[in-house]
């Protein structure tokens, strides 16, 4: 008996880990109430309108959504709110409400900004610029705690919080306009005070996370993915000593949140490589792309041109897709992919007096000419679909295999068939229940 158990548990190591993580897949949405409000007009593939984009998004397969939120973007430059900045805590809770309420997951991304956070701007509020470092500390944990009570309280409980927007060299920097020398980046050559002062914001905003919401994923997100694109990431130099200083501060955090556009960020085989690196050091951690976007018309400009693979058209932005979704689901731990401003669609829309947002963005997966949905919107629920890799088979001798009997993964035999929920040895095979 002991025999059999033990080459029962060797069995199992050797296709360890075999089941799939649950997987979400949607996109960054939040604009889509000034788009329905304005009137834009949004069309099906076949041409047909789409009276609730939302409910459409849910008929194809899309399971999540993400939301940014900025502290007062009312403060932000007018360049910046032509841009689509304006998502406050009320217009958030009420999108949130609504994403919750169609039944999907929410990801709430704290921009801890008035404006756009990423890699080149990173400025701390207007109203908290006087603050010190311990009261900025004090003031990132009762700003995350009291937004997500609200959120809580209004029905809009966020599923995955993101603790910042593209942190790669930290956030709340100083002052939008100080001089360059005085604001606080965390670039990999930056003082470790700088860093030290970015995980000690870090700790307050988890705090309140898992204090307010603790069955809530917390998302460290960031963009150092390319290494032919980024001049300090090669070997994914930036990337590694990022997660490292995490890692050095023991930030809590659940999922390893990355943004990838090719016209940015380069190929798709440096996007992979980058996974690769994290779901070896890291392999306790989910990974998501959190951002993700191509363009099916009119090309924007970057710094990388990937037309000679994928051409700027709706079937260039299809392959790209198609293409995408196949190298994520090579990869396990990888559980998410979230396209970015999916719903800009100036279709229908005055441009001089009702338009959403002072240009255009090509990669939506509406087109701007048509108002009609991209073949890449429709491909997107693929992402979820299970392959054969993701159950696999354990394979036993002939006479364990004609037998009806369940076992626990530690090979006990159980008396019949389980009805609790959990993992289980059927007939050679490895059953989710």
């Amino acid at each position: 008996m002991m025999r059999k158990i033990l080459f029962t548990m060797l069995a199992l190591a050797a296709v360890l880990p075999t089941l799939s993580q649950e997987r979400f897949v949607g996109g960054d949405i939040s604009l889509l109430p000034s788009y329905v409000e304005n009137g834009a007009e949004y069309y099906d593939h076949q041409g047909q309108p789409i009276a609730d984009p939302l409910a459409f998004f849910q008929q194809q397969g899309m399971n999540a959504m993400r939301v940014r939120l900025f502290v007062d973007p009312s403060q932000a430059p007018e360049q910046e709110k032509g841009e689509g900045v304006r998502q406050d805590l009320e217009y958030v809770k009420r999108l949130g409400k609504q994403i919750k309420d169609a039944g999907m997951k929410l990801m709430l991304d704290f921009h801890y900004s008035d404006s756009w956070a990423d890699p080149g701007k990173q400025f701390t509020p207007q109203d908290w610029v006087a603050l010190d470092d311990g009261q900025l500390a004090e003031r990132v944990h009762d700003y995350t705690r009291d937004v997500l009570r609200e959120m809580k309280a209004y029905g809009a409980e966020p599923d995955f919080i993101q603790t910042g927007n593209e942190i790669s060299y930290g956030m709340m920097w100083g002052e939008r306009g100080a001089a360059e020398e005085n604001l606080l980046h965390c670039w990999p050559s930056s003082p470790e005070a700088n860093w030290a002062r970015f995980t000690r914001l870090l700790v307050q905003a988890t705090k309140a996370c898992r204090e307010e919401c603790p069955q809530a994923k917390i998302v460290l997100h960031v963009e150092r993915v390319s290494t032919s694109q980024q001049k300090d990431n090669q070997d994914y130099a930036a990337l590694k000593n990022f997660y490292s200083q995490m890692a050095a501060a023991q930030i809590d955090y659940d999922i390893i949140g990355l943004s990838y556009y090719p016209y940015f960020h380069g190929t798709m085989e440096e996007l992979e490589g980058a996974i690769q690196y994290l779901e070896q050091a890291y392999p306790g951690k989910d990974i998501m792309l959190v951002e993700a976007g191509y363009c099916a018309h009119d090309a924007i400009s970057g710094t990388f041109d990937y037309t000679y693979k994928y051409p700027v058209s709706d079937q260039g932005q299809g392959n790209f897709t198609r293409d995408l979704i196949a190298m994520l689901k090579r990869h396990e731990r990888v559980t998410g992919l979230f396209w970015w401003f999916m719903e800009a669609n100036e279709h229908g829309l005055d441009w001089n007096t009702e338009r959403v947002t002072d240009a255009w963005y090509n990669a939506s997966l509406f087109d701007n000419h048509t108002g009609r949905a991209t073949s890449a919107l429709s491909l997107l629920k693929d992402f979820l679909e299970r392959g054969s890799t993701d159950i696999a088979q354990v394979e036993t001798p002939q006479s364990q295999n004609k037998n009806n009997h369940w076992y626990t993964l530690d090979g006990k035999r159980l008396p019949s068939e389980p009805t609790a929920k959990g993992l289980y040895i059927h007939n050679g095979n490895k059953v989710m229940r």
